[in-house]
């Protein structure tokens, strides 16, 4: 946690319904993604976590899967989480939340068990996670017309 914002698990709906209005505004009216794939089944079950400004502003969020649901992302390996959905708001870029909404899913998979963490990273985005210890592995792929590879840290 930097000073100006706070990371937390979203459990109270308010915080919920402040992920999606921040995926709607950063994945769905800035990059284009179709508002029916944005939000999908997997929501339900996820550790979803919030940043806000000391305002109360939600600036960021990410989430993780884990168990049966991000085995159909990674691999199978149960003991490897999935972090999705990272989305920060276009002010709040460059403020270091979006290194703390990754520690944040990274804290919430190790109190799981989980051993490690994977990703698919938008292809601008790999230095920010490689500068966060992942490693991309294997070949580049369209997700959403956005071209992504997969990275792994573990924890």
């Amino acid at each position: 946690m930097s000073a100006g914002h706070v990371v937390r698990v979203a459990e109270e709906s308010a915080d919920r319904e402040a992920c999606f209005a921040v995926r709607k505004e950063v994945f769905v009216a800035e990059q284009g993604v179709p508002e029916d794939i944005e939000y999908d089944a997997y929501d339900a079950g996820a550790v979803h976590v919030l940043a806000v400004a000391a305002d109360g502003t939600p600036l960021g969020t990410g989430r993780l899967l884990y168990g049966e649901a991000a085995a159909a992302k990674n691999g199978g390996d149960p003991a490897v989480g999935s972090l999705g959905r990272l989305a920060v708001t276009r002010e709040a870029r460059g403020l270091g939340v979006g290194a703390a909404l990754v520690r944040a899913v990274e804290e919430a998979a190790r109190d799981r068990g989980l051993t490690a963490v994977d990703l698919h990273a938008q292809t601008h985005a790999l230095g920010f996670y490689e500068r966060l210890g992942y490693e991309a592995y294997g070949p580049g792929f369209p997700d959403a017309g956005i071209p992504h590879r997969a990275m792994r840290r573990v924890l």
